[in-house]
């Protein structure tokens, strides 16, 4: 018999994640590796398991995860705007809750380029009159 699944993209600055939700017991899976191996670090798991947390559906679902670019904490945060899209296809009820605690709003936000004639994106060199 074919497994339910559900699937969402998350994003956040270069980070993209690919999640999948299949019924299971609350298995995560992150690039092939258990989310405490990957991570290492508590509260980006707290940060990756928002979405389930307040949904109450903790241990009811595997995560299975494919995430690509930008650093951990980006990659903590692409993952739960995936969980949360993929949480939101499995059921449109949990629609209030995620929003209200902005798991569905995409930060949109990056690294702002390095312009010529300047030190950083913003940065000028030091002025002097003489």
């Amino acid at each position: 018999m074919e497994q339910v699944k559900y699937y969402g993209t998350g994003r956040r600055k270069t980070s993209v994640a690919r999640v999948r939700l299949v019924p299971g017991s609350g298995d995560f899976v992150i690039n092939k590796k258990p989310i405490n191996e990957y991570f290492g670090i508590d509260t980006l798991e707290t940060i990756v398991k928002q979405p389930l947390r307040e949904t109450e559906l903790e241990g009811k679902f595997d995560v299975l995860v494919n995430v690509r670019g930008g650093g951990f904490t980006g990659q903590a945060e692409a993952i739960r705007h995936g969980l949360a899209r993929a949480l939101l296809k499995a059921d449109n009820e949990f629609r209030p809750v995620l929003k209200k605690n902005g798991f569905l709003t995409r930060d949109e936000r990056k690294k702002e380029r390095k312009k010529y004639g300047r030190k950083k994106a913003r940065k000028s060199p030091q002025f002097s009159k003489r």
